[in-house]
């Protein structure tokens, strides 16, 4: 008989195909995990580490050499 003649075979085929696909992405997850892991140590490391209340987004840019520090107000000098 020509193939495609029965209807048990497609729903088997069907989960034949997406066990394999299953599988691929599987396989694709734990090579990429194996291939990056020293990076993504470093970055759940830092994230573990980070502060959760803080947005560095919001925080005004310190620069240290045009903010005076507390002392150093102006003061008047001695010429």
């Amino acid at each position: 008989m020509a193939k495609g003649g029965g209807g048990g075979d497609r729903e088997g085929g069907a989960l034949k195909t997406a066990l394999v696909v299953a599988g691929g992405l599987v396989l694709a997850w734990l090579t990429v995990e194996t291939a990056f892991k020293p990076f993504l140590d470093g970055i759940r490391g830092s994230i573990a580490r980070s502060d959760p209340n803080r947005d560095p987004d919001d925080a005004p840019a310190a620069n240290p050499s045009s903010s005076p520090e507390e002392g150093d107000e102006a003061k008047p000098s001695s010429d």
